[in-house]
């Protein structure tokens, strides 16, 4: 199996977008402001398709094969996040005229993984390990001397993956009432 990393493009949206939904569960409909379920699915494909927001194009990568796409990550910079961020509540604010606040999800000095999501048919083949890692390679390019994510509580299998790779538990974050690990690691 040879895995190839590279850039999203906007049409890799209708095959990217339900990983990324599969992975930030009900995060979706608060970064679209829907809560139908094809209304949450319609709206991210429009926001990855867009450049100015965390789930953008510009800040996703897919894992591909002979098969296919494989898996998607999106990863940016702490600084970044919060242009991205002022960017999408600007956008939510018009669509449903809320005062709309979005958390912080990473530290300004940090290179931030915000999903990783592998195809249900391909895990449990060192996928998300690969994407890590290449995340981690473009962190250390970017001159960042560290990576975090955040996880929720329960997911202990995926807990144990990062601690494995080289992530520690830094602190407790909280993300739209949701209780997360904030993870870190070193690079």
């Amino acid at each position: 199996m040879t895995i190839h990393i590279r850039k999203a493009r906007p049409e890799d949206a209708e095959i990217a977008v339900p990983l990324i939904i599969d992975a930030i569960g009900d995060i979706a409909e608060q970064m679209t402001g829907e809560k139908d379920a094809e209304a949450v699915t319609e709206q991210l494909i429009h926001l990855f398709q867009q450049e100015d927001n965390r789930h953008s194009y510009l800040n996703t990568v897919i894992a591909e094969q002979q098969d296919g796409i494989t898996g998607v990550m999106v990863l940016y910079s702490g600084t970044d996040a919060i242009e991205m961020d002022a960017n999408l509540v600007t956008w939510l604010r018009t669509k449903t005229g809320e005062p709309i606040v979005i958390p912080p999800e990473a530290r300004k000095d940090e290179f931030y993984i915000d999903t990783v999501c592998v195809n249900p048919d391909f895990r449990g083949q060192g996928i998300g390990s690969i994407l890590l890692k290449h995340a981690e390679e473009v962190a250390r390019k970017e001159g960042f001397s560290k990576a975090a994510l955040n996880v929720e509580l329960e997911k202990e299998a995926a807990i144990r993956l990062y601690e494995r790779i080289g992530y520690h538990i830094a602190e407790p974050w909280e993300i739209y009432g949701g209780a997360f690990h904030h993870m870190v690691k070193p690079l």
